[in-house]
């Protein structure tokens, strides 16, 4: 009978699905202050690691379906590229409220791996420039780091220019 593994300390959803995949990852632990509202800037400054290198994980509506955005916190997103990149018309921030209750995390905590309902995910085409890159693992003040393909594997993500002034 198989092991089953261990729960790390301070595990998320995210960190679990990591670990059960064998994905070579870093936690990025950091003192999250409950006042920031720009949360991945807060994680890049915290960490001092470039913001060019620390993406956001946000979740968006298009033509009626949450889909995921993984862009650089030094950029936006495009919600126009964002649409057209999973062959979309229209593409608006989803509700708060749908895309916590959808993916089962909070606001600034969201991570695009372990996902109460797996959403399309879309991963900005800069991630590839770098040999790894950080996002939330699943709650505020810890970010895994990761490369960007692990992440693309893992969450079935495409890569497109979706982000914009990073």
């Amino acid at each position: 009978m198989a092991k089953k593994p261990k729960k790390q300390s301070g595990g998320t959803p995210a960190t679990v699905a990591l670990t059960a995949a064998g994905t070579a990852f870093t936690l990025r632990p950091y003192d999250h202050d409950p006042a920031s509202t720009s949360y991945g800037e807060e994680a890049a400054e915290a960490l001092g690691i470039s913001p060019d290198r620390v993406f956001k994980t946000l979740v968006a509506d298009v033509d009626g379906e949450l889909t995921v955005a993984v862009v650089p916190v030094a950029g936006s997103l495009d919600l126009k590229a964002l649409a057209a990149a999973v062959g979309g018309k229209r593409a608006t921030m989803a509700d708060p409220a749908a895309a916590e209750r959808t993916t089962g995390y909070v606001r600034g905590g969201i991570s695009p791996l372990g996902q109460r309902k797996r959403l399309r995910t879309v991963l900005d085409a800069s991630a590839r420039t770098h040999a790894t890159i950080c996002v939330s693992a699943g709650r505020r003040g810890l970010q895994v780091e990761l490369a960007a393909t692990d992440l693309a594997e893992l969450t079935g993500a495409v890569f497109a220019e979706i982000g914009r002034g990073a």
